[in-house]
């Protein structure tokens, strides 16, 4: 689909880069040329994709551990890539969430979704845009969101709430920081299961006939959002600035998703509240 070169010569950082969307995006991106930088929590996740990628596309490829909602700790990872050289693209893809009744959460649960998701997310556009304008080099910021930014999404309340945030920054920063060369902009998908996010948002007692009803008839295939992830950072989409592309399926046009879990009973939730609860320990 694209031109081998595509990305040829931009160094792209992928913040939840060791896993799930985060790891496809970053292949992806090598294929076509770039320079790959991932960050997350784990090391060990982190440095086995790194690894794996090299060996397989022989591209230049550098794990570095940093907690995203530490901001000092994310001004320390920007400081540590520039001294190579400038980022030329930043993916934030790094978030949390998971499925609750909004009155049953506690300010720690919450938190725990609002600080990679919203804080994580400004502390690396933010230090990013600082390097980039106070060198006049120019930028690029693609955010990975979600249609709860479109429909509100129940159940999901802080993650609605922190992407919507996000949302905010893409458009505002467009009108910001264009004039010096730095472009925002979002992708917000559908259904592209992962394995850390299923398990989060679809448990056993949730509709198993779901995806069936997604008007194209299907989740979406990892390659497809690489894809387009790769063109909105690429220079062909150089005009392309403040906008949110989704790519659902026509999901949301149908509901939010979260509709099913209006019929839970009082029981399945506390079973849900004592898995996450095993799942934390």
């Amino acid at each position: 689909m694209f031109e081998k070169g595509l990305l040829a010569g931009k160094r792209i950082l992928v913040t939840g880069g060791g896993s799930g969307l985060g790891a496809a995006m970053g292949r992806r991106f090598v294929e076509l040329g770039a320079e790959l930088i991932i960050c997350g929590r784990r090391p060990d996740v982190l440095e086995a994709t790194a690894i794996q990628m090299r060996g397989d596309l022989g591209g230049k490829v550098e794990a570095i551990r940093c907690d995203i909602r530490d901001g000092a700790g994310v001004d320390a990872m920007m400081a540590a890539i520039w001294r190579d050289a400038p980022l030329d693209i930043l993916v934030n893809n790094a978030a949390a969430t998971f499925i609750a009744q909004t009155e049953q959460l506690s300010f720690r649960a919450a938190d725990a979704i609002l600080a990679p998701t919203l804080h994580g997310a400004m502390y690396c556009t933010l230090a990013a845009g600082r390097r980039w304008i106070e060198a006049g080099h120019k930028g690029v910021v693609l955010s990975i969101l979600s249609t709860s930014t479109i429909t509100g999404r129940a159940f999901t309340v802080p993650s609605a709430m922190a992407k919507s945030a996000v949302l905010a920054m893409t458009k505002s920063l467009a009108v910001e920081w264009g004039p010096k060369g730095i472009r925002t902009v979002a992708i917000a998908p559908g259904a592209f299961p992962t394995a850390g996010a299923t398990g989060q948002l679809r448990p056993d007692g949730r509709d198993p006939n779901w995806a069936s009803r997604i008007p194209l008839g299907r989740v979406g295939g990892y390659r497809e959002l690489s894809d387009l992830a790769s063109f909105l950072v690429s220079d062909s989409a150089g005009y392309i600035n403040g906008e949110m592309v989704v790519q659902d399926g026509g999901a949301h046009l149908r509901g939010s998703g979260t509709e099913d879990l209006l019929q839970w009973t009082d029981a399945q939730w506390e079973q849900q509240r004592m898995a996450r609860s095993k799942d934390r320990a």
